[in-house]
């Protein structure tokens, strides 16, 4: 389905249909979050395996080189059948890991982890005032396609799969300034403007259900990205929000406004989880009438699946 150039610059774009290409099953487990239970070790980042109608896909790679690698090997989840990696934006908290699964599980299947699907804008300059270059997705492509990777690039939705979408960069509609300030992008010519992230994307799974949306840190805005995939993708409900929104420093009337966009988009399951923030969790599940079946803080091992629902970890039920 893919071409092995790199970088790919897709042009495609996807037509919102009610009768599109649904997912029967699904489940996907954190790899990577602050909270654990029995296994694995939590950190500041996020990773998820999502398997989807037998497709399997590695969404973010953790903060930390080896995070994701040994997390995998104490839950027994063996990401070598992994051809597809999926990252939501540059921030070296998603990105950490990508080279060192590559090298590592391209040792028994060349063909493991070696397409890297992002969005437009991740391999652009920044500067933070400190060091020359600000954006590890520099350096990590260099080192990604030296180890046999391939990235794909995206400016627009795009179907990966019968049923199983990415938004590509999501248009701001509403004002949602999830991202911390400080980190600027490079115009050219010496000019600078703030970095909001323009290459975040989500994943999003049509069931028939609703949309399962999966997102890394949300700095497009979980509103603005479920708005944006009910347009694109398919005008139907929220089944499930899964992963890190960047609500944990948002002020009480942002999580109400929130709330009541969740319930306007019919949401029915939330697994929080990194950037989230344990209180915004708490707070939204109280605001869209959710219960600690259908909204919960997520743990690494823990996750969802379209069948039995949330399973956020032991520690985070």
């Amino acid at each position: 389905m893919f071409s092995r150039t790199a970088p790919i610059l897709l042009l495609l774009t996807a037509a919102a249909c009610a009768a599109a290409d649904k997912v029967s099953s699904l489940d996907v487990r954190l790899l990577s979050t602050m909270l654990t239970s029995n296994e694995g070790y939590g950190e500041w980042g996020f990773a998820a395996l999502v398997v989807a109608d037998g497709h399997r896909i590695l969404f973010d790679t953790g903060a930390h080189p080896d995070t994701v690698l040994n997390n995998a090997r104490d839950l027994h989840i063996d990401l070598s059948n992994v051809p597809d990696v999926i990252l939501s934006h540059h921030h070296l908290d998603y990105t950490a890991g990508l080279v060192t699964l590559r090298r590592e599980y391209a040792k028994s299947n060349p063909a493991a982890l070696a397409r890297a699907h992002v969005g437009a804008g991740i391999f652009l300059s920044r500067t933070d005032g400190g060091a020359p270059e600000a954006n590890p997705m520099i350096a990590t492509k260099r080192d990604y396609e030296s180890a046999g990777g391939t990235f794909i690039e995206y400016t627009q939705t795009r179907e990966l799969f019968p049923g199983i979408w990415l938004t590509g960069p999501v248009p701001r509609k509403y004002p949602e300034k999830n991202w911390s300030p400080g980190r600027m992008l490079r115009l050219g010519d010496g000019k600078t403007t703030e970095d909001n992230l323009p290459e975040d994307q989500s994943l999003v799974i049509v069931t028939d259900k609703g949309l399962v949306v999966i997102s890394g840190c949300g700095h497009s805005g979980i509103v603005n990205t479920m708005e944006y995939a009910r347009a694109k993708i398919a005008p139907a409900p929220i089944y499930a929000a899964l992963g890190g929104f960047h609500l944990y420093q948002a002020s009480d009337d942002t999580l109400a406004w929130t709330a009541a966009k969740l319930k306007e988009f019919g949401l029915q399951n939330l697994l929080g989880a990194h950037c989230t923030g344990i209180e915004a969790v708490y707070r939204l599940r109280q605001l869209t009438g959710l219960d600690r079946k259908t909204a919960a803080v997520g743990a690494v091992g823990g996750g969802f699946n379209l069948a039995t629902g949330l399973d956020p970890g032991s520690i985070a039920r």
